[in-house]
């Protein structure tokens, strides 16, 4: 078991004091390869094999229409990561919570290279993503079996390695048989180990409430979920303070993503990042900050800054610095990027 007062990383247990400024929701490799969208018919010709300065504005307002853009697990995307996880380090990063999960192949190798030739602690995730990703659609049973294992012994693919959080924990809209057993089984472990946990809710309203619904009558501990993409999911005021009174963490994940245009919704417009403090500072003037997180979910390449993106230090250099004049004291700042990933990642 990990010891009281400190994380499971890639690295071994490590100290809750030493994790610094914490993203609680990234990627480093995935296969997204699924989500891949079509461009519209007469902008075809610009999505050619990659993309360079030539045709980045049309990935960046179409990011799933380029298969190079969704393949982030290729020798490309790998040596990318390295030098964008030192820039990550260079403003102040400490600590990336890595929610690959079962489905979209996590790359637990690469999390320790990263961790050992950089020296930023990685955590790596465990559960399931959403049903249209698996290969195999096993019990709640063997569900339950292979999470318990993969945060008490070793993970599958890697024994020497444990897992120090689940999720992210998928699903769609309706929520499917399968989703509900994960959220079950997720809800199971959570009780049993008092471990911290990261839902992926579907692109509806109802979804984080449904989610927490099931999770919750299987026994879940609120106060040690992340609901997950909020900033996509309630738009409304009235619907985001009444989730946050469940308890949970309340996670707004897309930072960086500036284009009001959402291809795998389009019912849904995209907020931009003034939007998002707008949403975080409802949530603070109605009960504080202690429930709320920000990260980016990177998972694409045009969101590198070697693909010409913002990188996974965009928060530091670029959000937290704007704070203040919204109204956000540095202890609050302090708060929602350093001691709530800690409280929430501790056993």
């Amino acid at each position: 078991m990990t010891p009281a007062g400190s994380v499971q990383t890639v690295l071994g247990s490590t100290e809750l004091s030493k994790l610094g400024r914490t993203l609680t929701h990234e990627h480093l490799a995935l296969d997204f390869d699924k989500f891949y969208v079509p461009p519209p018919r007469e902008l075809s010709k610009h999505f050619r094999a990659n993309f360079d300065i030539g045709n980045l504005g049309f990935v960046r307002q179409y990011p799933y229409s380029s298969r190079y853009n969704v393949t982030f697990n290729d020798v490309d995307t790998r040596k990318a990561i390295f030098e964008e996880i030192k820039l990550f380090k260079l403003h102040g990063g400490g600590t990336i919570v890595e929610n690959t999960s079962h489905g979209i192949k996590r790359d637990i190798p690469l999390m320790v290279q990263v961790s050992q030739q950089i020296g930023v602690n990685i955590i790596v995730g465990t559960g399931h993503y959403v049903e249209a990703c698996q290969k195999d659609l096993i019990n709640e049973e063997q569900m339950y079996n292979l999470i318990l294992k993969e945060l008490t012994e070793g993970c599958e693919e890697y024994p020497s390695i444990k897992a120090g959080f689940i999720g992210e924990v998928g699903s769609s809209w309706p929520i499917t048989e399968f989703e509900k057993k994960a959220i079950r089984a997720t809800a199971k472990v959570q009780k049993q180990l008092n471990c911290p946990v990261s839902f992926h809710p579907g692109r509806n309203s109802q979804a984080p409430f449904e989610i927490m619904r099931i999770y919750l009558e299987a026994g879940g501990d609120s106060k040690k979920a992340v609901m997950s993409h909020l900033d996509r999911t309630l738009m409304k005021k009235d619907e985001l303070l009444e989730f946050a009174k469940l308890g949970c963490y309340t996670q707004f994940d897309l930072f960086g993503t500036e284009c009001s245009y959402y291809q795998l919704d389009e019912k849904t417009d995209m907020p931009s990042d003034a939007q998002r403090l707008d949403r975080i500072g409802w949530i603070k003037q109605d009960r504080g900050v202690e429930q709320v997180l920000m990260s980016h979910d990177i998972h694409t390449k045009h969101r590198l800054v070697q693909f010409g993106g913002h990188g996974y230090s965009h928060i530091y250099t670029n959000i937290l610095p704007r704070m203040p004049a919204r109204g956000f004291t540095a202890q609050e700042i302090d708060t929602i990027t350093i001691d709530n990933p800690r409280r929430w990642l501790a056993y």
